[in-house]
């Protein structure tokens, strides 16, 4: 089973995301509330998918994008944006991100995107 990594300074996105993806059979979630928490916490547990939402406090999105892709060239990141961050989504891609989730996302987008990436 893949492990998957939720990173949103919001708890109840964090168990959003995670109850929609237990509903598909995932079941290896590690969660982080900064970008700087996430940074460390992939280099402590290598996850197969990162889902990383862009607007946070201490270090954001785009900047743990980066280092995260410094850590692991090969590293599996969809980034999760709200309405209106089209500039920052399009820097996310240039950084590497495979693809992006619009907040407040349909379940059925999550789980798409989440078993293309993962396959």
């Amino acid at each position: 089973m893949p492990r998957i990594m939720i990173v949103d300074d919001a708890a109840f996105m964090r168990m959003m995301i995670k109850e929609n993806l237990k509903k598909e059979g995932f079941s290896d979630f590690v969660e982080a509330g900064n970008g700087e928490e996430a940074v460390t916490l992939y280099q402590e547990t290598s996850p197969d998918l990162t889902l990383l939402d862009i607007t946070m406090p201490i270090k954001d999105g785009l900047a743990a994008l980066q280092e995260i892709r410094e850590l692991d060239p090969g590293a599996k990141v969809v980034m999760c944006s709200a309405m209106g961050q089209e500039n920052m989504v399009i820097e996310a891609v240039k950084l590497g991100a495979l693809d992006f989730i619009v907040k407040p996302f349909k379940p059925e987008r999550l789980l798409q995107t989440v078993k293309n990436v993962i396959d």
